[in-house]
C-alpha cells in the first residue's frame, strides 16, 4: 500500500494556496454540499467520481489537498489516489468545518443539510419506526437492530452505505463538472 501524506491544517493550507505553484484542492463532497459552501478555488470531484476516474486525475495533478466536511471522505479519497500512484496527497485536517472555524474564506451558496446530518435523520427515523412499529407488527423492531448494526459497521470501516445511497438522491445533486471536464480544468488551472 502507498504511503499516505500528513494532514494539512487550515492555516498551513491558506499559506500554500497563496503560492503560485500551490496545491490543487479537490472537494469530494456531493455537488449539493459543494454548492452550499466551498473553499474558493477548489474543484468538486465527488468521492465516487474520484474513485472511478483516479487514473485520469492522477495525470493532471502534482500535489492535491482533499476536502470534505470533516475529513472522513477525504481520507477515503486519499487512499484511492495513493493507490493510483499520486505521491503528494494531503487531507485538510478537520475538513471544511475546521476551515470555517479558522475564519478562512469560503464561498457560500444556498444552505443545505450535510450528508452526515441526513444520515442521522434517516437512521433515527428508521430506529423509531422499528421500535414503535414493532408494537403493532411483531418483528419490525429488528429494523432498529439492523440500523444499529449498520451504524456500527460504518464507524469501524469509516464508510457509510446509507450516506452513499443518500448522496445519489436528486436533492443531493447539483450541477457539477463531469470527470473529463474536471481533468481539463485541473490541467489548465481554470475554475469549475
Amino acid at each position: 500500500m502507498a504511503k499516505l501524506s500528513p494532514k494539512i491544517g487550515p492555516a498551513s493550507l491558506r499559506d500554500r494556496i497563496a503560492a503560485p505553484d500551490g496545491p490543487r484542492m479537490l472537494d469530494v463532497r456531493t455537488p449539493a454540499e459543494f454548492a452550499a459552501a466551498h473553499i474558493p478555488g477548489s474543484y468538486n470531484v465527488p468521492l465516487d467520481t474520484l474513485r472511478e476516474h483516479r487514473d485520469e486525475l492522477r495525470g493532471s495533478l502534482q500535489e492535491v489537498v482533499l476536502v470534505c466536511r470533516t475529513g472522513a471522505r477525504a481520507a477515503q479519497a486519499e487512499h484511492a489516489l495513493a493507490e493510483a500512484g499520486l505521491a503528494k496527497v494531503h487531507v485538510l485536517d478537520g475538513g471544511i468545518v475546521a476551515w470555517e472555524a479558522a475564519g478562512a474564506p469560503i464561498n457560500l451558496g444556498r444552505a443545505r443539510w450535510d450528508l452526515e446530518r441526513q444520515v442521522r435523520l434517516v437512521a433515527g427515523l428508521l430506529v423509531v419506526v422499528g421500535v414503535l412499529g414493532g408494537i403493532a407488527v411483531p418483528g419490525l423492531q429488528w429494523l432498529a437492530a439492523v440500523i444499529g448494526a449498520g451504524l456500527a459497521v460504518a464507524a469501524f470501516t469509516n464508510t457509510c452505505a446509507m450516506g452513499m445511497l443518500l448522496a445519489r438522491l436528486p436533492f443531493n445533486r447539483a450541477p457539477a463538472c463531469n470527470a473529463e471536464d474536471v481533468v481539463a480544468l485541473l490541467r489548465d488551472r481554470r475554475p469549475c
